[in-house]
């Protein structure tokens, strides 16, 4: 019989304790090879415990002030929509819209509840054939028509009946396509839209961020791995707050205008735009890439100043020379291709905007999902986009 009052033999051996060490450094290295092999952060990423056990989020994850707002910024396209309710199984009398588009259509300054897309479902607008328009926004926070065409392309495996997709001039410059992080992160993804859509982007850009066989390991994964963890964490948070977003008081857009009243973007001075100027390209990708689903591009309102300098530029964003080009480019590639194109860049009042030309009050959204609730069951019931669109 075992005494317990008797010391037992210890087996820890010098050589039992470098077998241990080197089945386990062989064992990490086995696993940071796999890892490398089977890159399985998309797998990873559409795992998610919202829509299950938290709900689903209203928008897509933006943000670093994760303490007060619950949220990250996170560049994995799986995961983004994985957290995201349009995540949830279709209902079957749901007539589901997709909204793409900025920081604007995202809702910057808003709480999730009072977004356009929530604004325009809660509206309650029904179909003849009985189903409800439930929007969503899979909008993000940057001005990049190729960061919008990347976000549609995912957005187009969740069942969209329509889509509607929200621009304004400050997403067109060539030089912002891949300025955002979200499209220097996914160079795999950019460069398959740029082979099937004939982009003109370059796909050996010096701005595609592309890993190096240590960053694709467990290791050099680890960031990614911990934003993963790190999101589903925040889903007790937004379960119980609902907050997504640090919504703060912020300084007026600019109303008056002192220096480089004539610039825009790269462009110095008045002159002469052409649509090769624009990135009019994307949105040709974006009509082949919906396919048959209802596609309407609307120019979205922006704030018209009326201070110094007004009569030279409507806003701190554009000079009035090249903003009114761009919509007569738009106006004309819309009836040449026989786009849904709605243009409702003045559609709002001065006081509906609050930190930049495109961000709207709750009040304003609310206002303008009514302008494109009428816009939608316009089209359906009667094949045009109604008297705002005129």
């Amino acid at each position: 019989m075992w005494n317990w009052l008797t010391k037992p033999e210890t087996p820890y051996t010098w050589g039992f304790i470098s077998r241990v060490v080197i089945k386990a450094v062989m064992s990490f290295i086995l696993a940071n090879l796999l890892f490398a092999w089977l890159q399985p952060l998309d797998f990873f990423g559409r795992v998610s415990l919202y829509n299950t056990l938290f709900a689903g989020r209203e928008r897509l994850p933006y943000g670093e002030n994760s303490a007060e707002a619950y949220t990250i910024t996170l560049d994995n396209i799986a995961t983004m929509f994985a957290t995201h309710e349009i995540n949830r199984p279709k209902a079957n009398d749901e007539y589901r819209v997709l909204l793409v588009g900025d920081s604007a259509t995202w809702g910057f300054l808003l709480p999730a509840h009072q977004t356009l897309a929530q604004q325009l479902t809660d509206k309650r607008y029904l179909l003849a054939d009985g189903r409800r328009v439930v929007a969503y926004t899979i909008a993000h926070p940057v001005m990049s028509l190729t960061k919008d065409l990347l976000l549609l392309d995912e957005a187009m495996n969740y069942q969209p009946d329509m889509v509607v997709w929200l621009v304004t001039m400050q997403s067109f410059p060539h030089e912002r396509q891949l300025s955002a992080p979200i499209t220097q992160r996914n160079p795999d993804r950019i460069r398959r839209l740029i082979a099937e859509y004939d982009l003109s982007l370059n796909p050996d850009d010096a701005r595609f961020i592309q890993p190096h066989f240590g960053d694709t390991t467990l290791i050099g994964q680890r960031r990614a791995l911990a934003d993963w963890i790190r999101i589903q964490s925040y889903g007790v948070m937004w379960q119980s707050t609902g907050i997504d977003h640090l919504v703060i008081n912020s300084s007026l857009r600019s109303n008056n205008f002192e220096t480089d009243i004539f610039k825009w973007e790269e462009f110095d001075a008045p002159q002469t735009l052409s649509a090769d100027d624009l990135a009019f390209d994307m949105i040709f990708a974006g009509h082949r890439r919906v396919g048959n689903i209802p596609l309407i591009i609307v120019n979205e309102p922006m704030f018209i100043a009326d201070g110094r300098n007004s009569d030279v530029r409507y806003n701190n964003f554009y000079p009035r020379w090249a903003y009114n080009q761009y919509r007569e480019l738009f106006t004309q590639l819309a009836d040449e291709n026989n786009w849904h194109y709605c243009d409702v860049w003045d559609a709002m009042p001065p006081d509906s905007f609050t930190d930049s030309p495109v961000h709207m009050t709750a009040d304003a959204t609310g206002n303008f999902s009514q302008i494109l609730g009428e816009m939608i069951t316009d089209y359906l019931e009667f094949g045009y986009l109604g008297r705002d669109c005129d």
